[in-house]
């Protein structure tokens, strides 16, 4: 955008006095011409710049003038750098190019500091064997929100093949893990939206309506909030076996309303752990893949739900026939 243009060339010139129009443009990555026309952007706008002929000229700022925008400490640069380096989705070509340039217009010095200390930090947004989202969807809903309209989506609830139009006033965009939500009011209600699933978006051109005054981040907390304390919270006693207790604690933090807690050991080894599961549902689907690795002991409910799932699975696989071409046993 031109405006970040125009503020990196005047940093280039706090920074530096007088710096030849070439190697602002090389730095920028722009043309000559452009650079030429920005410095009369800015001294239209009242930057005491202005351009001197000869072969110690060049493009000049006024001795003393001062902008607030260069008065960050380097922790701050290099944590504004870090994100440029490190962004993803709608915001990560604009937000690598910003950072290119705060890092073009420091001086020499803290230059080679701040971009050593961003060469080795690295934020993965990516969750691990997590393939990337198809987003085809996210460039018009940020377009819609810069804008500040009203949206009509075509949305697709769950895994449903089905999707239905519908027409939200958004609050903004939120990435957790790697995953983009739009959170959106539906007839006057705050609800969040997963972006894969949006298969259309269509412009209203009509101002968006919310219902109150908040911010995204309170919507979002509120909604966020909303979601983790769904259901009730069960408190799930288990006999794991000692080579998969670290596994389960590990993969399985996301369903806990808690931390793990152990209890010691059998005889037979087995570890003996309680864990906080936000419901019996989320139980029962972190558990059941372990098979003969993890016994449920109680409470009952969940004991008598992994048994009746298991005499299920084992009914399906005794009926069904096995695929052409595959031996017996």
């Amino acid at each position: 955008m031109r405006s970040d243009r125009l503020l990196a060339t005047l940093l280039l010139l706090q920074t530096h006095g007088r710096l030849p129009a070439p190697e602002i443009a090389r730095r920028l990555e722009v043309s000559t011409r452009t650079v030429q026309r920005d410095v009369e952007a800015l001294s239209s706008a009242g930057v005491p710049v202005y351009c001197e002929r000869g072969r110690r000229g060049g493009v000049a700022l006024l001795e003393g003038y001062r902008t607030d925008v260069t008065g960050m400490t380097d922790d701050e640069v290099r944590a504004l750098v870090a994100l440029g380096a490190s962004a993803d989705g709608a915001l990560g070509p604009a937000l690598a190019s910003a950072s290119r340039k705060l890092l073009a217009a420091l001086p020499e010095a803290r230059r080679d500091d701040v971009d050593r200390a961003r060469r080795r930090l690295l934020v993965e947004h990516q969750g691990w064997r997590r393939a990337p989202e198809d987003l085809p969807a996210l460039p018009a809903l940020d377009a819609a929100l810069v804008a500040d309209e009203r949206v009509r989506m075509q949305y697709a609830t769950g895994d449903s093949p089905r999707a239905t139009w519908r027409t939200v006033d958004p609050y903004g965009l939120v990435s957790k893990a790697g995953t983009w939500y739009l959170v959106a009011a539906h007839r006057g209600q705050p609800k969040m939206y997963r972006v894969s699933r949006v298969r259309a978006v269509a412009s209203t051109g009509t101002p968006a309506r919310r219902p109150d005054e908040r911010g995204l981040a309170e919507v979002w907390g509120e909604l966020r909030h909303r979601l983790e304390t769904a259901g009730e919270e069960v408190e799930v006693r288990l006999l794991v076996d000692p080579d998969w207790a670290a596994t389960l604690r590990r993969v399985h933090l996301a369903q806990l309303a808690g931390p793990w807690r152990s209890e010691g050991a059998e005889p037979d080894g087995r570890e003996r752990l309680v864990a906080p599961f936000r419901s019996v549902l989320a139980a029962r689907a972190a558990l059941l893949g372990y098979g003969e690795t993890v016994e449920v002991l109680a409470p009952a409910e969940l004991r008598a739900e992994m048994a009746a799932a298991a005499a299920r699975v084992v009914a399906m696989y005794t009926r069904s026939r096995l695929p052409e071409g595959s031996p017996p046993d």
